[in-house]
């Protein structure tokens, strides 16, 4: 029974997930994986069958805690297990999955999700409905679960994964790489990544943290990740401590499409690191996911506002620290760029096939000067730092920012908000800042 109607075919609200345990072996050279994934969970209501979410690999062995005569089908979406017997509401159980294939990306209307090939290695990217092109799951951005990785592959590749890296150790020409995962996460931000990469430390104020890279691309990435230690201490005058365990970073040869954030990390591509910083707002786009989207997170995806909106208001952040454009002057300028476009989107609701048009990423920010420009910086900033602390690995909705706002900035905000959030015509900036 799924939760969200953007994502309905997605996830089931019967039971939450409290750990995933994945151990996973990988040939590179024929693409295939075997995996066993063992996972925690608690039925939120009295369950006799639940759904996982699977796409693209074969399950060859369920069990509910243990019990072979745990029964269960699968379909092109996923598997239906049904236990031994009936499982009470607030008892906490367990399933164990054995499954493997060639996995391949998922085709969807965002188009083509999760595993993804590269010319020498792997990357996920996930959102949103990804996950399950490599491991069993419940698919849902409100259901965090912690995470163990163990990840076996041939000798010569490098391994990151969601989580502090734990171990690594040599057998048979295969390298097997372990991480762990305290902090609660979505199913859609757990990062795998394979490839022939360098590593180094990056060097960040409050946070331990690498970047993985292809050599010849060392100068690059030490030019254009120059900027991170400054990023991340504006960012965390704004918004609050850094809310993860690390940060790491992963640059593939091969060129993307877009970045790509993941709990505590971030891919970019070749084409995006130039030696230049052409792509410095990208840097500061990832980055800011990690409170926006990866800390807070969205309780069902009609919000992603609160995600995109956030991390790109964290570019014009960027760019006025850095002397470049200042936060109004960005406004302006995108405000004018959505004037000439249909006025038919409502950001706070702007339907699956939207959810990742760029206008819910400019609208998002300029709600949010919008909202700077009547109650002044020092209660703005006071919004949004209470919001990361309020919300904290947790997931929060529209309704949930709203009320925060009001309360911290003492007054009603309706009619403020209605419009840039609830309505589809494109408000017009307020005209200047009151105090705050």
């Amino acid at each position: 029974m799924t939760g969200d109607p953007y994502t309905p075919q997605s996830g089931d609200v019967t039971f939450g997930v409290l750990h995933y345990a994945l151990d996973l072996e990988y040939r590179v050279l024929t693409n295939r994986l075997d995996g066993v994934a063992v996972i925690s969970a608690v039925a939120r209501q009295p369950l006799t069958s639940f759904s996982l979410d699977l796409v693209g690999l074969r399950a060859s062995r369920v069990q509910v805690d243990d019990d072979k005569r745990t029964r269960y089908r699968q379909g092109p979406r996923g598997l239906v297990v049904k236990p031994p017997a009936p499982i009470a509401a607030g008892t906490a159980f367990q399933v164990t999955v054995r499954y493997g294939g060639h996995p391949v990306p998922r085709h969807t209307r965002w188009g083509q999700l999760g595993w993804e090939e590269l010319a020498d290695g792997l990357l996920v990217g996930s959102q949103p409905t990804g996950a399950p092109t490599w491991f069993p799951c419940n698919d849902r951005p409100s259901d965090k679960a912690r995470y163990r990785i163990q990840v076996s592959v041939e000798d010569g590749y490098t391994v990151l994964a969601t989580g502090r890296p734990i171990s690594q150790t040599r057998s048979s020409g295969r390298v097997t790489w372990v991480f762990a995962e305290a902090i609660p996460t979505a199913s859609y931000l757990v990062a795998l990544h394979v490839g022939r990469y360098r590593s180094r430390p990056l060097n960040l104020p409050t946070v331990s943290g690498t970047v993985a890279y292809p050599a010849p691309l060392a100068a690059r990435v030490q030019a254009d990740l120059a900027c991170l230690p400054r990023m991340l201490a504006l960012f965390e005058d704004r918004f609050g401590p850094y809310p993860m365990g690390r940060y790491d970073l992963v640059v593939t040869s091969d060129d993307l499409e877009i970045p790509l954030e993941a709990q505590g990390m971030a891919v970019f591509g070749a084409n995006h690191l130039d030696g230049r910083g052409s792509s410095e707002r990208l840097v500061a786009h990832e980055l800011a996911h990690q409170w926006f989207g990866n800390s807070v997170g969205v309780a069902t995806w009609q919000d992603i506002w609160l995600n995109e909106g956030f991390s790109c208001y964290a570019e014009w952040l960027w760019s006025e620290e850095a002397g470049q454009l200042s936060c109004q002057q960005q406004a302006k300028h995108h405000r004018a760029l959505l004037a000439r476009l249909p006025q038919d989107l409502v950001l706070a609701d702007p339907g699956a096939a939207r959810m990742f048009d760029d206008r819910v990423y400019k609208r998002g920010a300029l709600a949010l000067q919008a909202l700077r420009r009547v109650v002044g910086d020092a209660t703005f900033f006071g919004i949004l730092r209470g919001w990361t602390d309020a919300k904290r690995h947790a997931t929060g909705t529209t309704a949930d920012f709203v009320a925060l706002a009001e309360t911290v900035a003492g007054r009603e905000l309706t009619s403020l908000f209605t419009p840039w959030l609830h309505q589809a015509g494109l408000p017009k900036l307020p005209a200047k800042s009151t105090p705050g």
